[in-house]
């Protein structure tokens, strides 16, 4: 079998201790990518999920200036501007894109300071390539721990309101009249999201991290109607590409032009591109009644 890989794999691939911890954490932050992003897409709120991406640079930035890890910067940051969004977008139906838009010019006003003080008033490096499109390659082993730590944190929270949260995803109204607490149910899923794509961008960076919630789970919605198995097949389009988008960085230390190694992000964004695409060929998946049977998952 390795004898097969070796073309395939530069040597040392395995025993590369960065790479080991690429392959981990980018492993288990795509699992829960899958999971978050499949109820992402099925309740229309991928725009909240870029949003988040997007406010979570002025805390990833931040936390350069503190001295500590993106991580927490981005799970703070993210955890408050979906409080924020909550909050304002609770008295209509169509205020949460306005709460939405909001906080997201906010937080890019503070993001751009943080950022040019990262540049100018500090001896940090290297913060704005680091926050904007992630280096997964450079992840201290001290932060797996933390990010095992939220990863069960956002995936725990999606699986404890598995079934209200398909009903209210579905209908809002008829998860009402059975009786959920979508106020309740809507606030946790946020959590889950704003860690989720704190995760994704500290691997993949705050403007890709977009593509590695959305995209397996776009694509696993197209291939089955059924919620469970969506998230399933979300989560394994996403440790795929993650974990081939490792090795195609690793390979490419050579490779023209940069004779310096390709980044990470731009392997799996690419490769999870190509994925939907391959999907957007097959007609999408329906009940025999022509609709779509997720409700059926809700029980």
């Amino acid at each position: 079998m390795l004898g097969f890989m070796e073309p395939l794999i530069e040597p040392g691939f395995f025993s590369n201790t960065p790479v080991q911890t690429a392959l981990l954490v980018g492993g288990v932050v795509a699992v829960v990518s899958g999971i978050v992003g499949t109820f992402t897409v099925m309740r229309g709120q991928s725009f909240a999920g870029h949003s988040l991406a997007d406010i979570g640079t002025a805390g990833g930035s931040a936390s350069f200036l503190l001295g500590i890890s993106p991580l927490f910067g981005f799970v703070a940051m993210n955890l408050m501007a979906a409080g924020v969004m909550e909050w304002i977008g609770i008295r209509r139906p169509r205020g949460r894109d306005l709460a939405t838009g909001i906080v997201l010019g906010a937080a890019l006003g503070l993001a751009a300071l943080f950022l040019y003080l990262d540049t100018t008033a500090s001896s940090t490096t290297g913060a704005t390539v680091n926050v904007l499109f992630g280096s997964i390659f450079t992840l201290p082993a001290s932060v797996v721990p933390f990010i095992a730590i939220f990863s069960v944190v956002a995936a725990g929270i999606v699986l404890a309101l598995y079934r209200p949260l398909i009903l209210s995803s579905v209908s809002s109204d008829l998860a009402t009249a059975q009786g959920v607490p979508v106020r309740l149910v809507g606030i946790g899923y946020l959590v889950a999201l704003a860690v989720a794509v704190s995760l994704s961008a500290v691997t993949i960076g705050a403007i890709l991290s977009t593509a590695l919630l959305i995209g397996p789970a776009a694509t696993a919605l197209r291939i089955t109607n059924r919620t469970g198995r969506a998230a399933l097949i979300a989560a394994a389009i996403g440790v795929a590409a993650t974990w081939l988008g490792v090795l195609l960085a690793y390979d490419s230390y050579y490779w023209f032009p940069t004779r310096g190694g390709w980044p990470v992000s731009f392997f799996v964004v690419t490769l999870i591109f190509l994925t939907y695409i391959v999907s957007q060929t097959r007609p999408r998946t329906r009940s025999p009644g022509g609709q779509p049977s997720i409700a059926r998952d809700a029980g």
